[in-house]
């Protein structure tokens, strides 16, 4: 077995690709040959000690995988050896095997191909808990999307529009915004990069315009720091303000916006959720299975490299030049 460790917190050039043990699964565990992995922004956050988790090093990032059952463990039912599987494993996906729960794992069929399977479940898991259960996002609403051109938001994009919802999709380049249109994003917007007072005005009206009389119903917000209030401020009344990630930095919100707008601020943290509510993590993972089969949603894979490129994909990431998804392989 070999995995990208990190053996001291900093940025992704301090991961080493190791030779371990291997692995063997325990009681109610599958053991799971990777052959990819999705790669995320928590991924950039986790190795430096930024993020919720903080597992113990050495450990390798990488919280979502496709790969074949190659042991089952004690009492495990339901599996059988080489079934393909993808799971939401948290940090240890960059690596050549992983032990996951069985009841982490989802089968997935052999239609769908290994690399859209790793840049499934965390994306679209999080949108969708997010469109779905949080914000009851509802036909004919408007969606503004926040860094509408990342993993997250272009999961948001494909699923607010199979929701019936008008999109608008507000992302940092005119090359995003045309990815963003080749999903079906129904209008663009293209924002600074470093967001002053003024353009942070334009922007609330560059909104408004695009959005028409009432307001923005939905607002997903992917990017925090200065983008949030001028996002906020354009939402219609009763509307819902979903806080995702803030990679921009943790906005300072005025409260009395939310009161004269009568709306709510909601949080997003699906990776809870998930072990909150497995049932309803099940039925969503059920739903976006049906989705992906129907053509509706595809995982837009911007590049796939190596595993042993796991520092490339971070920098990539970090940087905010990925449109889509990055996945990493196992030959």
């Amino acid at each position: 077995m070999k995995s990208m460790l990190s053996t001291t917190p900093g940025g992704p050039q301090t991961l080493v690709w190791t030779e371990q043990p291997d692995l063997s699964p325990g009681k109610g565990e599958l053991l799971v040959e990777i052959r990819a992995a999705g790669v995320n922004f928590p991924d950039t956050l986790i190795i430096r000690d930024l993020y919720q988790m903080k597992p113990a090093r050495p450990f390798a990032p990488g919280g979502e995988i496709s790969g074949v059952v190659t042991a089952l463990g004690e009492g495990v039912s339901g599996y059988e050896i080489g079934d393909r599987v993808l799971a939401l494993t948290g940090h240890g996906g960059f690596a050549t095997q992983i032990c996951v729960a069985a009841n982490q794992a989802v089968k997935f069929p052999e239609a769908m191909p290994f690399e859209d399977a790793a840049g499934f479940v965390f994306t679209y898991g999080t949108s969708y808990h997010a469109l779905k259960d949080r914000a009851e996002l509802k036909p004919g609403e408007t969606l503004l999307i926040l860094g509408a051109a990342g993993g997250v938001g272009a999961a948001a994009i494909e699923l607010g529009k199979s929701m019936g919802a008008k999109v608008i999709a507000a992302v940092s380049s005119a090359e995003k915004a045309a990815f963003c249109k080749k999903i079906g994003a129904d209008e663009t917007l293209v924002y600074s990069r470093d967001m002053s007072r003024d353009e942070q005005k334009e922007f609330s009206n560059n909104i408004k315009e695009l959005s028409g009389k009432s307001g923005v119903d939905v607002v997903y917000d992917a990017v925090g720091g200065n983008y949030a209030e001028p996002a906020l401020r354009t939402m219609a009344w009763l509307g819902r303000y979903l806080v995702v990630g803030f990679p921009a930095g943790i906005p300072e919100i005025p409260l009395n916006l939310p009161l004269l707008k009568g709306c709510d601020i909601r949080g997003v943290f699906w990776g809870a959720s998930v072990f909150r509510d497995p049932k309803g993590h099940a039925e969503n993972m059920a739903e976006l299975q049906a989705l992906y089969g129907s053509g509706k949603i595809k995982p837009q894979i911007c590049d796939v490299l190596p595993m042993t490129e796991a520092a490339k994909a971070l920098e990539m990431m970090q940087d905010r030049r990925v449109m889509g998804k990055v996945v990493l392989t196992n030959s």
